[in-house]
């Protein structure tokens, strides 16, 4: 047989529950006003006689002590409050700003001053262009459904698809309540329109080659931005995650990529064929001219030898012939005989050719 919570003394459960505790508190005001109906049976009450007074005023000083007790109670919880670890508490006094508080516990004016916790550790992130349905080690995203927040006009009439992330953290918290009445929706607006400004005034290939130099220009725009509105929060990360052409259009772009591979393909083999041709003929051309400018200039050191040479040998012949021409004949015989095989001697009286006897041969 199960047991029943109730114990069976008759001892009554406890409220667990403000709910509870609210019950309890309107039934006990109810018995303190009922308290004079039940002091005895109806019997020994007199048909039309009036309550005893004084056991009226008893249960309404009863009333107004519980009801101090609670409004005591209300005021001395309401005034401590706890402010956690990367936590900051606004107080405002009368509907206005007063003072900003560290974490810990801390005290504040009951029914004048009122309390905004904001969360400036925690970092906050916006994505566009996609979803994370299951975070973790192992996320999935979703771009279904979000084409009007990623398909932008690029510079030179192309349609591209990005998709990018915006990180931020709050760094003035008065800002941050006060300033704005949407702050996450100020960060997404403003970013949006900055990356669409950015890819609006570049050419198709320079976004998608250009990631990391777009998502620098366009972090200093979103903060900027920010700063003019005084929104209290700081840009952590601005980073594109996906630059890609529309499905329509990616069978063109893989042709014009193909294209643009064979072409720099081709220039590369080009520049290879040059890099060796040109350098060669430039050396070969250089050598020629090197060389006639050497064969010249050894051509002109030998005119001037023999011009030198003649000149003296002309000098000497003025200052005595015979001896000169004798001894120009003697160094010319000194150079030719040498060089001949036979020899014959001529007299002028003889009719014939006595030939010489050539000893030297065998």
């Amino acid at each position: 047989m199960p047991m029943n919570d109730q114990s069976p003394w008759g001892k009554k459960k406890k409220p667990g529950t403000p709910e509870d505790f609210l019950a309890v508190l309107i039934q006990k005001i109810r018995d303190a006003f009922n308290q004079e109906g039940n002091e005895g049976p109806p019997s020994q009450k007199k048909k039309g006689e009036d309550p005893d007074p004084v056991n009226i005023l008893a249960g309404i000083s009863k009333v107004a002590l519980i009801i101090l007790a609670v409004i005591c109670f209300q005021v001395i919880y309401s005034s401590f409050y706890t402010i956690e670890p990367g936590e900051q508490g606004i107080v405002m006094r009368f509907g206005q700003y007063h003072r900003t508080t560290k974490p810990g516990l801390r005290f504040k004016l009951p029914y004048i001053e009122d309390m905004e916790k904001v969360d400036v550790k925690t970092v906050r992130k916006e994505e566009f262009g996609f979803r994370t349905r299951i975070p973790g080690q192992n996320s999935t995203f979703s771009k279904d459904g979000f084409d009007r927040e990623s398909l932008m006009l690029t510079g030179d009439k192309n349609v591209i698809d990005v998709a990018w992330i915006v990180q931020y953290t709050v760094s003035d918290p008065v800002r941050f309540l006060f300033k704005i009445r949407n702050v996450r929706q100020a960060v997404r607006d403003n970013s949006e329109t900055v990356i669409r400004r950015i890819v609006g005034n570049m050419d198709f290939d320079y976004v998608l080659g250009n990631r990391s130099v777009l998502a620098g220009m366009a972090k200093q725009e979103l903060q900027h931005d920010l700063d003019k509105l005084e929104s209290g929060v700081r840009i952590g990360t601005l980073q594109l995650l996906d630059i890609t052409p529309t499905d329509a259009v990616k069978p063109a772009f893989n042709e014009v990529n193909e294209a643009d591979q064979d072409m720099k393909r081709l220039v590369n083999e080009a520049e290879e064929t040059y890099n060796k041709v040109i350098p060669k003929a430039r050396g070969s051309a250089k050598q020629i001219i090197e060389e006639a400018h050497g064969y010249a200039v050894q051509r002109i050191n030998n005119a001037k030898g023999e011009t030198t040479r003649f000149n003296a040998i002309v000098t000497e012949y003025l200052k005595a012939e015979e001896v000169t021409r004798r001894r120009m004949y003697l160094e010319t015989m000194q150079d030719v005989l040498p060089k001949v095989k036979q020899i014959y001697v001529m007299d002028g009286k003889e009719q014939t050719v006595l030939p010489l006897l050539n000893l030297t041969e065998k």
